[in-house]
């Protein structure tokens, strides 16, 4: 059946549309659609995917810094350059909108997200090259399915895509995942991907003494569209095949968080250092030269398979305790976004201090888990509209304690952040809790969540009171720095980050 539904209101150039379309769809200061014509065009594409089977892909993108609001108005616009970048790297058949503040949106007509996942990392490299990783971005990607009823559903599992992006620390793709029912598998899953089918028969026949389910494809492309549809343990790769090489595929995935965590060996008749080097840049995990012995190839498959099942075990239980904090913050109007921002102004200052990346993940892990304690206290305290009596108070202290209790039987896997949970409310004079933890008592990471925590709480709006300017707040933690209370130092870079 010929689809005779082709919009011709926005097909051609940016700049054609605005030629076609008139101002009044346009945002003045992007250049890109508005958001009221974005929602149009959306609606537009998902009848016509629920019509004609088309795929669909949407992706936000959004500026992942406190300043970015600061950016939005100085001469140098870097949204203007986001802005800029998302049209030079779209197709003609895409269309790219301001959809709020700081966050983009484009419409991907015909795509499904595997194959949008070259073009959207495309988007983000080029932005890091712009902005020399000063903001960076975060991006959510969701696909159309059967399960979408409108343009609504989509931009929601857009917006949760992009949440998981910043709860994960930002500057990141996330893909929208429909969540799976749970059940115990068995068999691991591997795929193996390469052009010659000889040598995807010599491969299954040496694994086939494992007790293991093995997929094939012929092509990069392929694989992915496998790995769209299927979970996997392990990858075996080609590099040399036609269109997409094993490179760019094994750069895709790890570039997704979705898909990161599959461990990827390189089968390969390539033997040159250069050849390795490129793969491990790429993020493979192993190489093995082609053709492979039977006992080396089934050794590190087994191997890769069960750290691939650690990692994934470790993930699930850290999204539980994320989700755990995100419904206690939901219950509180006043601090929704909270633990987001704290976790991640802490870990852009901690990343400008040149902590190490143990430590940037505890305050990252920590930041987002630092309030859940909040569980255990009583909404009409959390909610008060006025200061805290000294018994309600006396409660309120008591959540750092609460939430290291919480996540404490997980301590082989929070590690450093069990710190960051229990002691972000401590003091360098001792009249902090819960501990009275004093001077080097009190860790870098506890000490750099502190000052973070203290900065977001003065300008966010209270029940009692609205949020501070920036300045009166940098006032104040400069003189509880000066009484000894808070660290000097990271109240300095904090405001030289922040400006």
């Amino acid at each position: 059946m010929k689809d005779d539904s082709t919009n011709i209101i926005y097909s051609g150039t940016q700049d054609d549309h605005f030629k076609d379309t008139g101002d009044t769809f346009f945002d003045s200061l992007t250049g890109l659609f508005n958001h009221e014509f974005f929602k149009h065009i959306l609606e537009h594409e998902i009848q016509r995917s629920q019509r004609f089977g088309h795929p669909l892909t949407m992706a936000l993108i959004d500026i992942d810094t406190q300043k970015a609001r600061d950016w939005i108005n100085a001469p140098d616009n870097l949204l203007q350059k986001l802005s800029k970048i998302l049209s030079e790297n779209i197709r003609q058949s895409d269309l790219g909108a301001r959809f709020g503040d700081n966050t983009l949106a484009v419409i991907l007509p015909g795509s499904d997200p595997s194959t949008c996942m070259i073009m959207i990392n495309r988007i983000k490299n080029a932005a890091s090259q712009a902005f020399q990783a000063d903001p960076t971005i975060s991006i959510g990607v969701a696909g159309f399915s059967k399960n979408i009823k409108n343009s609504r559903d989509l931009i929601n599992r857009a917006q949760e895509a992009l949440s998981k992006a910043k709860l994960l620390g930002g500057d990141r793709v996330y893909r929208f995942e429909k969540k799976k029912s749970i059940k115990e598998k068995d068999r691991p899953s591997i795929l193996v991907v390469d052009d010659e089918p000889m040598n995807i028969k010599i491969l299954q026949h040496l694994l086939s003494p494992l007790d293991c389910d093995v997929l094939t494809s012929s092509s990069g492309q392929g694989a992915l569209a496998v790995i769209e549809k299927k979970d996997i343990d392990l990858i075996l790769l080609d590099v040399v095949m036609p269109g997409m090489d094993g490179y760019e595929v094994c750069r895709t995935l790890k570039q997704n968080e979705n898909t990161r965590l599959i461990p990827i060996i390189f089968i390969t008749a390539l033997e040159d250092k250069n050849s390795k080097i490129k793969g491990i840049e790429a993020g493979g995990d192993d190489f093995i030269t082609k053709p492979p012995n039977a006992l080396e190839l089934t050794t590190r498959v087994r191997s890769l398979v069960k750290v691939k099942n650690l990692n994934s075990n470790l993930i699930s239980i850290e999204k539980v305790l994320f989700s755990l904090a995100n419904a206690v913050e939901a219950n509180d109007v006043y601090t929704q976004g909270h633990t987001q921002r704290v976790a991640h102004t802490a870990y852009d200052l901690g990343n400008r201090m040149g902590l190490s990346m143990r430590e940037l993940r505890a305050i990252r892990v920590g930041g987002m888990l630092h309030d859940i304690g909040k569980i255990g206290i009583t909404a009409d305290i959390l909610h008060k509209p006025g200061p805290l009596n000294d018994e309600e108070w006396k409660i309120m202290k008591q959540h750092p304690d609460v939430g290291f209790n919480i996540c404490l039987p997980l301590k082989d896997t929070l590690k450093e952040a069990l710190d960051v949970i229990r002691h972000h409310h401590e003091k360098l004079d001792g009249s902090g809790y819960p501990d009275n933890l004093e001077g080097e008592d009190v860790t870098t990471i506890a000490r750099v969540m502190a000052v973070a925590d203290i900065y977001d709480a003065l300008t966010s709006d209270r029940p009692y009171r609205a949020a501070m300017p920036r300045g009166k707040a940098f006032s104040i933690l400069n003189e509880e720095a000066s009484q000894g209370k808070i660290d000097g130092d990271i109240v300095e870079h904090l405001i030289e980050m922040i400006g």
